[in-house]
């Protein structure tokens, strides 16, 4: 490969500035959690328990449920909610580490790992407080056929472990092209 060709740069050339990791990952958590919580404290005191209310016909839905499990109602058992809780926190220590070992040009990661840690964080907060698990209420599907029902701090835990795969995929590739024949 020549130089500049290839897969684009995920991460900032040298001479531009970088991001401030602490303000990604404050932004991050605070708009997560915030909307993570009030959208959980709106639906915990308008909706009853398993009320399901349609918002685009049978597409999208308002579905009030508490999951003691992991996602797509995995269960491990009684004591889903604590073992789910100690991973999640295990988890966080994880993404500690990307974070701190991330250097400040890898943007993607840096984003992914903040929106990863930020959803964990919304989700261990229902473990802690709720008996009953995770609050959920979005309802996607048509009919019968529908996706397990989700939360904010699930849709944050998403999308940053794509973009964490994304830019391991990145790095693998720009490495593989570093170190293949034509770099010698």
């Amino acid at each position: 490969m020549r130089p500049g060709e290839g897969a684009p740069s995920l991460t900032v050339p040298m001479g531009e500035p970088r991001i401030n990791k602490t303000a990604l990952l404050s932004t991050s958590l605070a708009v997560v959690l915030a909307t993570d919580v009030a959208s959980k404290a709106w639906i915990r005191s308008h909706m009853a328990l398993y009320q399901s209310v349609p918002v685009l016909g049978d597409f999208f839905r308002l579905t009030f449920t508490q999951n003691p499990g992991a996602a797509f109602g995995i269960h491990v058992g009684d004591h889903s909610r604590i073992v789910f809780l100690l991973l999640s926190i295990g988890a966080l220590f994880v993404l500690g580490y990307l974070y701190r070992t991330t250097p400040a040009t890898d943007r993607l990661r840096l984003v992914a790992v903040a929106l990863v840690g930020s959803g964990a964080v919304g989700n261990i907060i229902d473990r802690l407080r709720f008996p009953r698990g995770v609050v959920d209420f979005l309802d996607v599907g048509i009919g019968a056929h529908r996706w397990p029902v989700f939360n904010v701090a699930d849709m944050a835990v998403s999308t940053g472990a794509v973009l964490l795969l994304i830019s391991f995929y990145v790095e693998e590739r720009r490495d593989d092209g570093e170190g293949g024949p034509e770099a010698g």
